[in-house]
């Protein structure tokens, strides 16, 4: 059964087939006109966690982004609009499908220690082949579903008009994902970034890490867009200053008004209901860019 909408019709894909990570829940949410209008395309957002993006019925916590009803509001208000395609997750592979695998490599064995000791004592959290599969989760995505996306679909197959989203580690894994494929996502979205990859940052190398992978691959201004945000309170509050460093590396490397947003919505909790209140904005940023 696909999730209730309030705006557009899902159509649900419960096995997609993939060699690079099995078998996967996709949810593809197509706008109102589109069986209306048989000769409009559309952009492409492709998002992660996608069990938590529709229906409070369906998620763990009977909460949800309301990405249908943000995607409506826009829709009405400006006539723009766009096909969201929303990956599940692997519920005990997320953690080692999300982190970024270059930047994993990167770190000195003692940090890769760090890593695998924390996650190998959560199941939640376990990396089987003692690394993230990340690299097989974007081969996934850009090689398997994106193709399937723009052949079944009317789509605006072009970078512009693809972009990749998603909240804490998913926050990760779309800024992995534009400095990995810049020339297949043209924007990235990236909500409550985790930074950390755990849960402390003392003595944690993860964060420099991070950003020493950013600096290095970010796509080059007037390239490609980015939009990052984070609240204040609870697990966000651990964000701010390593956001604030990745602000200051984008900024100098060029990017400006036109292709980059970063915000701190004060008093913002690491939750479904904030990134819902967000997402209007996440929305227009990556539909509007003529609008900023």
């Amino acid at each position: 059964m696909a999730p209730r909408v309030s705006w557009g019709q899902v159509q649900r894909i419960p096995e997609f087939e993939s060699n690079n990570i099995g078998k996967r829940t996709i949810d593809i949410l197509v706008p109102d006109d589109y069986s209306g209008h048989p000769e409009l395309r559309y952009p492409v957002l492709y998002m992660h966690d996608g069990q938590m993006l529709f229906d409070t019925t369906f998620t763990w916590n009977h909460q949800e982004w309301g990405v249908d009803d943000a995607l409506g509001e826009i829709s009405r208000q400006s006539g723009k609009s766009c096909i969201v395609v929303a990956i599940h997750n692997a519920g005990a592979s997320r953690y080692e499908e999300y982190f970024p695998e270059k930047p994993f490599m990167m770190l000195d064995e003692a940090g890769k220690k760090l890593i695998l000791d924390l996650a190998n004592r959560d199941s939640k959290r376990a990396m089987k082949d003692n690394k993230p599969s990340s690299d097989n989760y974007l081969k996934f995505i850009v090689n398997e579903l994106k193709p399937f996306i723009d052949i079944n679909y009317r789509t605006f197959g072009n970078s512009a008009n693809t972009y990749i989203a998603g909240s804490s580690m998913g926050g990760l894994i779309s800024m992995y994902a534009i400095c990995e494929y810049p020339n297949v996502f043209g924007s990235a979205a990236c909500l409550s970034t985790h930074w950390p990859g755990i849960f402390k940052t003392k003595e944690n190398p993860i964060p420099d890490t991070f950003l020493r992978y950013l600096e290095n691959k970010c796509p080059k201004a007037g390239q490609n867009r980015l939009y990052f945000d984070c609240g204040s309170i609870g697990l966000d509050s651990l964000y701010p200053k390593y956001q604030a460093e990745a602000n200051l590396i984008l900024r100098l490397k060029g990017y400006g008004k036109k292709d980059f947003l970063s915000i701190v919505d004060q008093g913002a909790s690491h939750s479904e209901m904030a990134w819902k209140a967000r997402m209007p904005g996440v929305l227009r940023f990556l539909l509007m860019p003529d609008k900023r």
